[in-house]
């Protein structure tokens, strides 16, 4: 394996943490370890097989106090960060947006190649105040896999059932005029009797998407039996907040993870992207609606909100209606609420934290 520079941790006879920056790849993955100056120590690049945990810590082992700092260590670095984990090994989870910004901003390593990308996940590492521990894959990952698969699925109906409404409406007159399902548009096309030939393709793509949308709907049924079992065996209290079920839960807690790493519910309002972002300059303060957070987390909460306000003898429709009688729009009332929500849903799952620990 090829090293650059010499393989040392020491400085002036003094021990430094070595932090070890990895840019992940499909086929392969390159290591750069920097000093707490910055400086490049050595770098490696092993191919992403079997022996890729081997090689990696053959390299590193000159390096006796190293923390890896992996790029995407809940994506594309997955499978590697877990086997480091495993190893009993130090690893913090760097986005790949923040190691980008790294690069960009750095003078004379702008370029984008590995090498560069590596480092600049150990410098963004390295000059974070509270990096991202990995940890051991739990209960949690077992939920964000059943949830990211139910939105997937999700996603693929609605675009099946676009489809077909498309057919349909090529082949009846009108068409389906309410939300489709399979047994309706089974009856419709069982009375569509086509005369040319365009319309006898049509109807013979209509039936093929009948079978995906019934397909899609099995599956979308034994998701969602999975999860509430998931949700069911992982004890959570999250569900105790109004119109919050295994569904929201599972996609809560998947994209939570640790809730102690906020130190409180507003920190915890700003990572789901329920709390409003300042936007203020001249001294005019002004704050607006966050296009940040974590998206399927803010999307949890927004459902959430919107069952309450469904349900008119429900503690959150009060709150809304009462947001509106002070003059706030719809869309204000519906953010007020959705902040609401988080608070109670950030103290359920400091109640489960808790009770874990103890």
């Amino acid at each position: 394996m090829p090293a650059a520079g010499p393989i040392t941790g020491r400085r002036e006879g003094i021990q430094v943490v070595v932090i070890i920056g990895v840019d992940p790849h499909k086929g392969s993955h390159t290591a750069v370890a920097v000093d707490d100056c910055e400086e490049e120590i050595s770098r490696v690049t092993v191919r992403a097989t079997v022996r890729q945990l081997d090689q990696l810590r053959r390299w590193a082992t000159p390096f006796e106090e190293r923390v890896w700092a992996i790029e995407s260590a809940g994506r594309l670095g997955y499978l590697l960060a877990q086997q480091l984990v495993a190893a009993g090994e130090s690893v913090v989870d760097v986005p790949a947006t923040l190691a980008a910004r790294v690069r960009l901003l750095g003078t004379g390593r702008s370029n984008k190649n590995d090498p560069n990308d590596a480092r600049s996940v150990a410098v963004a590492a390295l000059r974070s105040t509270t990096p991202t521990p990995v940890h051991a894959a739990d209960h949690a990952a077992v939920l964000r896999l059943l949830a990211k698969r139910n939105l997937d699925l999700g996603r693929e109906r609605n675009r099946v059932a676009c489809r077909l409404h498309v057919m349909i409406s090529e082949l009846v007159p009108g068409g389906i005029t309410k939300e489709i399902t399979a047994s309706h548009a089974e009856l419709v096309l069982a009375e569509v009797r086509p005369t040319v030939a365009i319309d006898v393709a049509r109807l013979a793509m209509a039936q093929e998407l009948l079978v995906d949308l019934r397909r899609l709907d099995g599956q979308k049924a034994e998701i969602k039996r999975r999860i509430t079992q998931a949700v069911a065996a992982s004890k959570t209290s999250v569900t105790d907040v109004f119109c919050v079920g295994p569904i929201i839960a599972s996609l809560i807690i998947a994209y939570t993870g640790d809730v102690r790493r906020f130190g409180n519910r507003h920190q915890f309002a700003a990572y789901n992207g329920t709390a409003p972002i300042e936007v203020s300059s001249a001294g005019r303060v002004v704050h607006r609606l966050s296009r940040r957070g974590n998206r399927p987390l803010n999307y949890a909460i927004h459902m959430a909100a919107v069952g309450q306000i469904r349900h008119p003898h429900s503690d959150g429709r009060a709150f809304y209606d009462r947001k509106v009688t002070e003059g706030k729009t719809n869309r204000e009332a519906l953010r007020a609420l959705k902040r609401r929500v988080s608070d109670a849903v950030y103290h359920q799952l400091l109640i489960d934290a808790d009770r874990r620990q103890g």
